[in-house]
């Protein structure tokens, strides 16, 4: 099996290793992380240094999407919490761990991903903050007038932006049709001012901790971090 060289641009030790094991110790958990796999170490060093070296050769554990449309970025997002119980109103307790995760791939090959956790949030909470993070930060890669493919597994998310639900919950002041208020408020609020800087958005439902590598990742990433999250 031909050898990997992992090139790690922003992680806890930037670097040049032999193995993904290594290079996730690198960049899981990390904020705004950049790593990326090469078939030789020389390739590997030239996109440390800046160069523009051959394109990427992700590992098996790497989800490997090819572009459907020319400088295509696909984007992965998830979150997800540990809770006590499901009785409604009472499920989350201030202990309670909760992360989000995104993967970002760019039409280079690179990959760009990110995590953070917190205490007493819902899952609905994480995913919200999961999609707030990955549209920053595609804004601060300057990738806002690329064609971007969104993959979710919260329908929660996605029903709110497809169906227009956002827009309807910020005409009625931030209330439901019932009237009563719309949960994650200062969330949507940061996602109706995010969403119409992009100029092409593509949405799609995956299901969760299914065959989708990218999805997967970004679970296992999310995951990582709240077990590196202290107990109370």
């Amino acid at each position: 099996m031909a050898r990997k060289f992992y090139a790690v641009a922003r992680g806890r030790k930037p670097g040049i290793y032999l193995t993904w094991s290594e290079c996730q110790a690198m960049v899981s958990g990390f904020p705004k992380a950049s790593y990326k796999s090469f078939s030789s170490r020389a390739a590997a060093e030239a996109w440390l240094n800046g160069a523009s070296p051959e394109g990427p050769t992700p590992s098996k554990k790497q989800p490997a999407v090819p572009a459907k449309r020319p400088g295509e970025v696909f984007v992965y997002t998830d979150g997800g919490s540990r809770n006590h119980g499901n009785v409604k109103g009472q499920h989350v307790k201030a202990d309670d761990k909760a992360a989000w995760a995104y993967l970002i791939i760019l039409p280079d090959g690179q990959y760009v991903s990110d995590t953070g956790g917190e205490y007493g949030s819902t899952n609905n909470r994480m995913e919200i903050m999961a999609l707030v993070a990955a549209l920053t930060r595609l804004l601060e890669l300057g990738q806002k007038d690329a064609p971007i493919t969104l993959v979710l597994d919260s329908r929660y998310v996605l029903n709110a932006i497809e169906k227009g639900w956002l827009q309807s919950w910020q005409r009625r002041g931030w209330r439901k049709s019932d009237g009563t208020p719309v949960l994650n408020q200062p969330l949507w609020e940061i996602v109706s001012q995010l969403l119409p800087q992009f100029t092409h958005l593509q949405w799609s439902w995956t299901k969760g901790h299914a065959n989708n590598s990218g999805n997967v990742f970004v679970d296992q990433l999310l995951n990582k971090t709240m077990d590196q999250m202290a107990s109370y």
